[in-house]
């Protein structure tokens, strides 16, 4: 099995309800994200995926967030919170979304939204 990694950022705000009052007041995260895919088999060039397609993929995910109001993007709503657990698992989803490759599956996202707290998502 060979895993890879990548790692980026973005900037956003977002709005938590029913969590400790500081959170619940609009704020903003500088994230740093850990993105982790893994495949059994090389391609012929040798590798599992070409860091440049997959950065390239991400960067696209990265775009859809950076700068942006979290809670008004439609992916999160009153169920479904932009709390780094669950944007984690949005990124994680999308990316999968993307490769649509059987061969390289993502593994886990983490999502730092401080040098000391992150949350990670681990693929089903």
């Amino acid at each position: 099995m060979f895993e890879l990694k990548v790692v980026t950022h973005f900037a956003a705000a977002h709005q938590l309800k029913m969590v400790a009052k500081k959170c619940e007041s609009l704020h903003g995260h500088n994230w740093k994200i850990e993105i982790c895919v893994a495949g059994k088999t090389l391609n012929d060039a040798g590798v599992l995926v070409d860091f440049g397609e997959l950065k390239q993929h991400v960067s696209e995910i990265m775009a859809r967030l950076d700068h942006k109001f979290l809670n008004e993007l439609d992916y999160f709503d009153d169920h479904n919170t932009p709390s780094s657990e669950n944007i984690a698992r949005y990124i994680a989803n999308s990316l999968q979304t993307i490769l649509n490759n059987s061969k390289v599956k993502v593994v886990r996202v983490t999502a730092w939204e401080s040098e000391d707290a992150c949350a990670t998502y681990l693929m089903g």
